[in-house]
């Protein structure tokens, strides 16, 4: 799961990275595609200021003097190159830059946060623009500085278009490189040991790392060579208490369950009980995706491999979750389902089809048993138990009545407070795709047995190496030189390849990272929102501890630190929390959308507040470039959803956007 998305804190990921605003406040349209090209294959080609890009893939391309315009295949985005001779700062090259791109540009700049460190590049923002959510679009410009100059990519269009060729934008964009440069690499370099000397200094930087970020706790392990040399806590589990966090403190690790999921298909197709490569109604005839034709194609390989063309369904199981939710409404919603783009064409992030996977994998070995507990067993009977994954569970009951971290997030005046854990009861019927809980040492027994390719430490095998590594075959890229395999991604970092893959629930972000040329791993896994820029910085010092690499991590831990700042900020001065019982007068009452259930909205001691099945929140007042009002969740951990105040049918009405779906939910009597 990856919550830090769903709410609304990335826009395009990778280019503006977390903390730029995807936000269902949205931007201007793109102007309609004019006769272009094909974009030719991975050539890099020169852009203005003598930088390089190689364009987006199925993106049109047309030189229009200095600039060049990408435009997407549905004509309705577009992303345009603009070489900015000089600019007094970020703010400036990005206005002259959409002057540029369309003239009669008119938008108020929103935000503007630093990015981390790009290579080669002196200075890098992203400037975000002001736009009525109505408009269901974006505009951003990904501002990049060498010397006095500037390279500038103004994105516009709408938000269901950028959202799902995202990837692409995300690839193209790592490319853009200045004229001369040669990117860091330690192909073929050997590694260090991670000896004591640098297990101290990665432990250093993560505590440095917390302080700037406020992140409450981490578990934190290190392997190499076959051994555990480091397993422990850093910070506390519990800020009432300050009882400090172990190895053995459970966190939960969201995501991280589809490579376990993954993990135990491949235990089937080594007994021959699965096929990567075939159907999965051969093995679930009842399996439905969208219509019969889309169905057919669907492969179980397809299931984890991010690459169908489904976008994200979130919104329902975060809103309209109960304790009763049985694990077949997987299966429910998957048949509403339909994809939204070639299979294989993008890449698009897709919960439901995670846990399908693991449900599928329940089913052979346990037919006719309940699905969620059939998954539970075969995940306990196969993965952890022969892992030696002493305390990881599938059941949040279990988790929390022992030594476990509570979850936390920056509330709307950037203090550190306790998110409500029953936040993450929603992913509970989900949770193949999500729901596990592990710890520091737990999982370092996880990553030794990804660099020992399935072999046990007694020897024995958990898995053959073939299908242990078939999880990772690159099959959609995320980023340049990044791809998605199944539930496991592989990134060359550097020259080198790190197998990885990330979690995401409310108050809970880690990953690990596996580098099987050096038989090195790391685990991190953070009780906080703000650990995903943790994890990501410690990657980075761990390739720098092994191959002496350039300072970055510390850098981008800082710029990740000033951007929450900024966004704290910038939500205190948009966000009005002093309703008065007349304005409040024009929100309350009981609302409700087919696939998002009830919502209600009371108001009580000068605060607005809504309760959907599964989540709650204070709310705030946003005022709208066009003089429309948007209702925002701030509670921590809920903060970040946006509905619009609106009529519908006559009725009062919210509406949600979702990047490529809008719902509506209508007011309703009693």
């Amino acid at each position: 799961m990856n919550t830090r998305s769903m709410r609304v804190r990335t826009l395009l990921a990778g280019l503006a990275l977390p903390l730029a605003t995807l936000a269902p406040a949205v931007a201007a349209r793109a102007e309609p595609a004019a006769p272009a090209t094909p974009v030719p294959g991975a050539t890099a080609i020169p852009v203005g200021t003598g930088a390089t890009i190689v364009p987006p893939e199925g993106w049109s391309q047309k030189r229009e003097g200095q600039l060049v315009r990408f435009v997407a295949p549905e004509g309705d985005a577009s992303a345009v190159i603009v070489p900015i001779a000089s600019a007094r700062n970020a703010d400036d090259a990005a206005m002259q830059a959409f002057a540029l791109a369309r003239p009669g540009f008119s938008r108020a700049i929103d935000l503007t946060q630093p990015l981390p460190p790009r290579e080669g590049w002196d200075d890098a923002a992203v400037t975000g623009f002001d736009v009525p959510p109505a408009e269901k679009a974006i505009a951003q410009a990904i501002v990049l500085r060498k010397g006095t100059s500037y390279t500038v990519v103004a994105i516009e269009g709408a938000l269901a278009t950028l959202a799902k060729r995202n990837a692409q934008l995300r690839v193209a964009s790592d490319t853009l490189k200045p004229a001369g440069f040669t990117s860091e690499s330690f192909a073929g370099k050997a590694a260090h040991r991670f000896d004591a000397t640098r297990v101290e200094a990665l432990k250093r930087f993560v505590l440095s790392a917390m302080q700037q970020l406020k992140i409450p706790g981490i578990g934190l392990a290190v392997v190499d060579h076959g051994k555990i040399v480091y397993e422990g806590g850093l910070g506390v589990k519990d800020l009432a208490t300050g009882t400090p966090v172990d190895a053995d403190t459970l966190f939960m690790i969201a995501s991280n369950t589809k490579g376990m999921s993954t993990l135990l298909l491949a235990t089937l197709v080594d007994q021959g009980k699965l096929d990567w490569n075939q159907p999965v109604t051969r093995y679930m005839p009842e399996f439905r995706l969208g219509d019969d034709a889309t169905t057919r194609k669907v492969l179980v390989k397809h299931l984890v491999c991010a690459c169908t063309g489904l976008p994200r369904r979130d919104m329902e199981w975060l809103f309209n979750t109960s304790p009763s939710t049985p694990a077949t409404a997987t299966f429910d919603q998957l048949a509403a389902s339909q994809p939204t783009s070639g299979f294989g064409e993008v890449f698009q992030y897709n919960n439901l089809m995670a846990s399908a996977a693991g449900y599928l994998g329940a089913r052979l070995i346990a037919p006719g048993k309940e699905l969620g507990a059939a998954y539970d067993k075969a995940m306990q009977d196969r993965i952890f138990t022969p892992l030696g994954m002493r305390d990881t569970t599938l059941s949040n009951t279990v988790a929390t009545a022992g030594n476990w971290a509570r979850p936390y997030d920056l509330d709307i005046d950037g203090k550190v407070a306790l998110i409500d854990m029953k936040f993450n009861d929603t992913v509970v019927p989900y949770r193949p795709a999500g729901g596990a809980w592990s710890s520091a040492h737990d999982m370092a027994r996880y990553v030794l047995d990804e660099l020992d390719q399935g072999r046990l430490p007694n020897g024995k095998r958990l898995v053959s190496a073939t299908n242990l590594l078939a999880r990772r075959v690159h099959n959609v890229p995320v980023a340049d030189q990044q791809w998605y395999g199944m539930g496991l991604e592989d990134s060359i970092m550097s020259g080198v390849s790190v197998i990885h893959h990330g979690g995401s629930m409310f108050g809970y972000k880690s990953d690990w990272f596996a580098v099987p040329s050096a038989q090195v791993g790391i685990v991190v896994l953070t009780n906080s929102e703000m650990g995903y820029d943790l994890t990501k910085a410690a990657s980075r010092r761990m390739i720098e501890l092994l191959y002496d690499g350039a300072p970055k991590a510390a850098q981008q831990v800082a710029v990740a630190a000033r951007q929450a700042d900024l966004w704290v900020e910038k939500n205190r001065s948009q966000l009005d929390r002093n309703v008065s019982p007349e304005e409040a007068r024009r929100y309350v009452g009981n609302y409700a959308n087919r696939e998002l259930g009830p919502l209600t909205v009371t108001y009580a001691d000068g605060v607005l507040h809504a309760r959907a099945t599964s989540i709650w929140s204070d709310l705030a007042l946003k005022k709208n470039a066009d003089g429309s009002t948007s209702l925002a969740t701030i509670s921590p951990g809920a903060s970040g959803f946006e509905f619009l105040a609106t009529t519908r049918d006559g009725k009062r009405a919210l509406v949600l956007q979702d990047p490529q779906r809008e719902y509506v939910l209508l007011e309703t009597t009693g």
